[in-house]
């Protein structure tokens, strides 16, 4: 059996989870998230509030899918509580981000124009410092995206290590010509 699959879901106070069928709401302090479960893995409630997830048989696909539908569910349930926030930094000189507003941000990345970046409908984005920033959101596979979507504008370059990055990625460094 999953080991993550058949974990129960623990519901703080302040969610609601609505079960119809195959599809699943969760409603809570920072907003709403819907999800459909795939169909051969059923969701139910039990009498201590938790959710369960199951699977009808051992089949590969359905034990597969087992423990994805119980953490996709549970990433649900964290973020309309708590929320998911991904740390971006920029380094290289004179590289910069520009706060637009909570919805748009602008880049100078050495290119010979500023880049302009819309936030998608459940994502903001705020702005601690002209290299620093992080994205926000109550969707976790959203705000993974959006921020992988940042970092592809000018990903970091393994000689100088100018780029835009994670807060907690480590660059790999290449060392440069040999001079004589």
């Amino acid at each position: 059996m999953s080991r993550i699959g058949r974990l129960p879901i623990t519901v703080p106070s302040g969610v609601e989870v609505k079960l119809d069928g195959q599809d699943v709401e969760v409603k809570g302090p920072k907003g709403t998230l819907n999800f459909s479960v795939a169909e051969p893995i059923s969701v139910s409630k039990n009498d201590e509030g938790q959710i369960v997830v199951a699977r009808p048989n051992d089949e590969r696909e359905n034990r597969s899918l087992h423990g994805l539908i119980r953490t996709l569910i549970n990433n649900m349930v964290i973020g309309v509580t708590q929320g998911y926030e991904k740390k971006l930094e920029i380094q290289g000189v004179g590289y910069r981000v520009i706060s637009k507003g909570p919805k748009q941000l602008e880049f100078n990345l050495g290119f010979s124009h500023p880049v302009i970046v819309d936030a998608p409908e459940g994502i903001s984005f705020t702005v601690e410092n002209p290299t620093k920033f992080s994205v926000q959101g109550i969707d976790k596979q959203t705000v993974g995206e959006v921020a992988a979507n940042i970092r592809k504008i000018r990903k970091p370059e393994p000689y100088k290590g100018k780029g835009v990055r994670y807060a907690d990625e480590n660059v790999r460094r290449k060392v440069g010509k040999a001079g004589k």
